[in-house]
């Protein structure tokens, strides 16, 4: 018999995040490695785990995730929306509570292109008038 696990997939920015969720006493592991030894500042660890904190959760599961692309900020927004979705796969009850809270919505923001004859994507060239 395969132990109970729920999945999620979290997108940010180019980072993508595929999350498990299993019953256990809270261990967070990021491709191998210890939450605390993965992200450099404990801000990015306290926001991702939000989703947990807020379902009264942090103690019940332990989360394991794979994750690639982006950098911490990216990732750590994948990993919240994957924790999220696996969470609400878990219960429905915790749904209404993460919805009001905006953990729910997927942050669609991504880099836009940078446009030929600009410096960037949107910043032009100093005008000249002779």
């Amino acid at each position: 018999m395969s132990q109970v696990q729920y999945r999620g997939t979290g997108r940010r920015k180019s980072s993508v995040a595929r999350v498990i969720l299993v019953p256990g006493t809270g261990n967070i592991t990021i491709n191998g490695r210890d939450v605390k030894e993965y992200l450099p500042f404990e801000t990015l660890i306290s926001d991702l785990t939000q989703p947990l904190v807020l379902t009264n959760t942090r103690d019940k599961f332990d989360v394991k995730v794979n994750i690639y692309g982006g950098g911490f900020t990216g990732q750590t927004g994948a990993i919240r929306l994957g924790i999220t979705r696996a969470l609400m796969e878990a219960s429905s009850d915790y749904r209404p509570g993460l919805k009001a809270a905006g953990f729910v919505t997927r942050d669609a923001r991504v880099k836009e292109r940078k446009k030929y004859g600009l410096k960037g994507a949107r910043k032009a060239p100093q005008f000249s008038k002779r």
